[in-house]
């Protein structure tokens, strides 16, 4: 198989996890390749008489229709960020039993999570709950192209629910919401000239000095929500001007990346921005609004008391951005609940403990199921 644009992905989501994982894995999917996996996937799920499958792109929704009094949505994404060069694939294992450890892309960032809730959707033939299994493209690019914002742009009722499950990297434990992110190009102008001939211009890129002077100055918030606390954070991310080594710049661009608590709304958020660099040009180029913990919703808080029970860790606040954002904006709480290390996703050194995935497998069965959380 070409290890860069495989034809088939063959799955067996009725064995063993780990070997599950890491098919999954080893099926390289990055951000506009995934339609292979998703195949895959697909196959897989279509062979299931209790679940009714749809696609959209390579998007995939799979519905029990139980009858249950509450509908919750399990959510993972297919794709990575690019290989490495020479690539970190296949995927490689070192150790042995539950101390074993997965290296290579995806492991962390989401196929662990991914992994789990293909196995159960296979597995949970009847579910204490009804449950919407959702499996998407495109998360790890621009905004405007993410699956799972085209599902709620095309069918919103595939995602409604009372509760929604995101796979991403949580070191198996519960992190509750996630901060909005806005990233905005400050400008600065000035006047072109030789640089032989410095004083018959004005250098834009020396003007950027006082957008940096901000940036340093400023002291980012920790706020708690609902009880989670949330680190601010505002953060130059780029820095463009220039045309020539002998021309003296007329314009710079200083690119910003802002990640705001779920307690400030996205104009807030944005207002909040521009007022820091007032006097300057500023426009927004990318924005996505966070979203509180959802742990005070009666499913929510039964989730986390089950993996608390399982795992003894108490639930964290997200301090980067996810799709829980979309279920947000849909009325649906969610939260983030994966194996991995988050502090590793993109990393070209990626690896996962064998632990993490058998622990979220087994609490998230557990609830499921209704079984005791420490089975």
């Amino acid at each position: 198989m070409d290890s860069s644009h495989p034809d088939t992905v063959e799955l067996d989501a009725t064995g063993d996890l780990i070997d599950l994982w890491r098919a999954v894995c080893d099926a390289p999917s990055v951000s506009g390749d995934e339609t292979a996996l998703a195949d895959a996937v697909e196959r897989v799920l279509r062979g299931c008489a209790h679940l009714e499958v749809l696609r959209d792109g390579d998007a995939i929704v799979a519905r029990t229709h139980l009858g249950r009094p509450h509908r919750v949505v399990v959510a993972g994404h297919l794709d990575t960020v690019p290989l490495t060069d020479p690539p970190n694939l296949p995927t490689r294992m070192e150790g042995e039993g539950e101390d074993a450890v997965l290296w290579g892309r995806g492991t962390v960032d989401m196929k662990g999570g991914l992994t789990v809730q293909l196995a159960l959707a296979v597995e949970l033939t009847d579910p204490v709950v009804d449950v919407t299994w959702v499996f998407y493209d495109h998360e790890e690019v621009e905004a405007e192209l993410n699956g799972l914002g085209r599902l709620v742009r095309h069918h919103p009722e595939l995602l409604h629910g009372d509760f929604a499950i995101l796979g991403e990297a949580t070191n198996a434990g519960i992190e509750g919401g996630c901060k909005g992110t806005l990233r905005v190009e400050v400008t600065t102008t000035g006047v072109a000239a030789h640089s032989g001939r410095p004083w018959m211009g004005t250098n834009a890129i020396h003007a950027a000095a006082e957008v940096l002077a901000r940036l340093d100055a400023y002291e980012a918030r920790e706020v708690d929500v609902e009880g989670l606390v949330y680190r601010e954070g505002m953060s130059a991310v780029r820095i463009s001007g220039g045309i020539a080594g002998n021309v003296v710049p007329d314009r710079c661009t200083v690119t910003v990346n802002y990640r705001f608590a779920p307690d400030k709304a996205l104009d807030e958020a944005i207002s909040h921005t521009r007022e820091l660099f007032d006097g300057f040009d500023v426009v927004v180029t990318d924005a996505a609004p966070g979203a509180r913990p959802g742990l005070d919703a009666p499913l929510a808080q039964d989730f986390a008391a089950a993996v608390e029970r399982l795992t003894g860790v108490e639930p964290a606040a997200k301090q980067g951005w996810t799709d829980v954002a979309r279920f947000s904006t849909l009325g649906v709480p969610a939260v983030n609940f994966g194996p991995g290390d988050p502090l590793l996703a993109h990393k070209d050194d990626e690896h996962c403990p064998v632990s993490d995935v058998r622990t979220c497998h087994a609490a998230l069965r557990a609830w499921l199921t209704g079984a005791p959380a420490d089975a």
